[in-house]
């Protein structure tokens, strides 16, 4: 019999595309274009290129700058944030997993929406699809609307485990949150990184266009979520049909086979952690007793963290009289909470949200009576447990980092922008389509590729007579749907380190949804070309 051939480890994969860009750079003539600082609507600066400033430059072929890629990477601000990012992550919930806590709250949720399946309605559409479809929009609202990414690293360690917890897989349980906010912030409707930033740099109202990018978002979602249904139906099925079923033995072992024996009980500890974070919650209520909460354009004021702080309360005095484990697993969710509060309201990013879990951790810790010492020795193991996850992130980020020191992308930008004369209004539309999608494999950032292309390819749309809503959406899609499988993704390689899966396995799973997604994105781009549509 033939020996199955082995596929290469991510890690060799990956330096593989970074040893092929270096080629690139020897082949593709070196270029620039000039960037100017123009202000945006919100008031801040944006860096844009200059549209016809293009000049070739002399290019600098890379060769032993392989090797030191990884450190470039490293060192790089962007990609050094998602690797603290994740280790402090990892950190954080290895000390909350020791103390079984999302193992109890997983079997107690389990336990509960079986009860459901008495009712015939749920039983025939299935409480688990119903569960799943549900979670899944509500990550799907969230890359949509203030374009989540970075933060679903840290709901990872949640969903996969209960995914395997319903007899799912790792995949499913990254669907359920990456996933779901992929197809979000691709049918995007009031993402400011990628639409608002967008709009603003095309001269475009705020926002106009979100009827036809809702009814895209709808269609976006039926598609996908009913991909992943059909998946964890299958998987669920027949669990050895899984594409990384040898993988997850790592997910099963640290199931909860062992719920029954774990000791429930309410130490003094809990109490104090309860009534010293409370105090914290208390000072940040009186310093901050209302919060402007924005969503796109709109916003509210409201006295959101008193509330959250009241119901903190409340919650967790309910929580802590059954046991300690309910009430580490409900200063998760108040950590999520805060979250979107932080997100919506005060404009956190990578460093607050990694600090905010880096709390909890320690919280965790505490609340269960863990010493000092056995808090830190369980960070540590969980950044050990991660480190290959981070490791990666700097890896991929080397892809960009060769190009970057090579001139070549600026010169790959001006390739595509002349690929796009001449071919009437719908072809038109399907090149810049193509071209985006292209370059988000280069420049994976939303916000950084809109600062990039959109000063060229707003002013083209005008000279082939193509809206400047038709231009935009065609990068919103581009940008978007390739997020999910791009190597050069440090959201995407950091999601997959902390599952534990591999980068072949997943593009094997993803690669059959995403040609349907951007064949998909074609289609939805041709009304935006042919007929008459709100804001367009």
């Amino acid at each position: 019999m033939a020996k199955k051939k082995k596929i290469p480890h991510t890690y060799v994969i990956i330096f593989s595309i970074i040893i092929f860009a270096a080629m690139l750079t020897w082949v593709i003539p070196g270029g620039s274009f000039q960037r100017e600082h123009i202000a945006l609507p919100s008031g801040a600066e944006r860096e844009v290129i200059v549209p016809g400033s293009f000049e070739f430059t002399q290019s600098d072929p890379q060769t032993w700058e392989v090797f030191s890629a990884l450190y470039d990477a490293f060192v790089d601000p962007e990609k050094a944030a998602i690797i603290i990012f994740i280790l402090l992550i990892g950190g954080a919930f290895w000390i909350m997993n020791d103390s079984k806590a999302i193992d109890v709250a997983i079997f107690s949720f389990l336990k509960r929406t079986r009860k459901l399946e008495k009712y015939r309605f749920f039983r025939k559409l299935g409480v688990n699809n119903i569960i799943m479809t549900l979670i899944m929009l509500m990550f799907s609202v969230f890359g949509a609307v203030f374009g989540m990414s970075e933060e679903t690293i840290a709901f990872i360690i949640i969903f996969v485990p209960l995914a395997i917890s319903m007899g799912y897989d790792s995949i499913v349980g990254v669907s359920l949150c990456f996933v779901a906010a992929g197809l979000g912030f691709a049918g995007a409707m009031l993402n400011p990184f990628t639409i608002g930033i967008a709009q603003g740099l095309s001269s475009v109202p705020m926002f106009s266009g979100i009827e036809y990018r809702f009814i895209c978002w709808v269609i976006i979602n039926i598609v996908g979520i009913t991909y992943v249904l059909r998946y964890a139906a299958k998987v669920r099925k027949r669990p050895e049909k899984s594409l990384v079923y040898e993988e997850d033995k790592y997910w099963r072992d640290k199931a909860s086979g062992d719920i029954k024996e774990i000791n429930y009980k309410t130490p003094a500890a809990a109490w104090f952690t309860f009534v010293a974070i409370l105090a914290g919650l208390i000072a940040f209520s009186v310093f901050f007793p209302q919060s402007e909460l924005s969503v796109g354009n709109d916003s509210v004021v409201l006295p959101i963290i008193p509330l959250l702080t009241g119901l903190y309360v409340v919650v967790s005095i309910i929580m802590l009289r059954r046991s300690a484990h309910f009430f580490v697993f409900n200063l998760l969710i108040f950590t999520i909470l805060f979250l979107i509060v932080g997100v919506m309201g005060y404009d956190w990013y990578i460093k607050e949200i990694a600090t905010l879990f880096f709390v909890m951790g320690l919280a965790s810790g505490f609340a269960m009576s863990k010493s000092p010492s056995k808090i830190t020795v369980l960070f540590l193991d969980g950044v050990k447990d991660i480190m290959s996850a981070a490791l990666i992130v700097g890896l991929a980020g080397g892809i960009i980092i060769i190009l970057n020191n090579g001139n070549n992308t600026d010169t790959l930008l001006y390739y595509a922008s002349e690929s796009m004369k001449n071919v009437g209004r719908v072809g038109s539309i399907a090149v810049m389509y193509v071209i985006q999608t292209l370059i988000n494999i280069i420049i994976p950032s939303g916000s950084a590729k809109a600062a990039l292309t959109m000063p060229i390819m707003a002013p083209f749309s005008d000279l082939i007579g193509i809206s400047r809503q038709s231009t935009i959406m065609a990068f919103q899609f581009g940008d978007g749907f390739t997020n999910m499988i791009t190597p050069t993704s440090g959201v995407l390689i950091g999601v997959l380190g902390v599952a534990k899966i591999p980068y072949d396995k997943w593009v094997r799973w993803i690669t059959p949804i995403m040609i349907v997604l951007i064949l998909l994105g074609f289609l939805l781009l041709i009304p935006t070309v042919t007929m008459d549509l709100e804001g367009f």
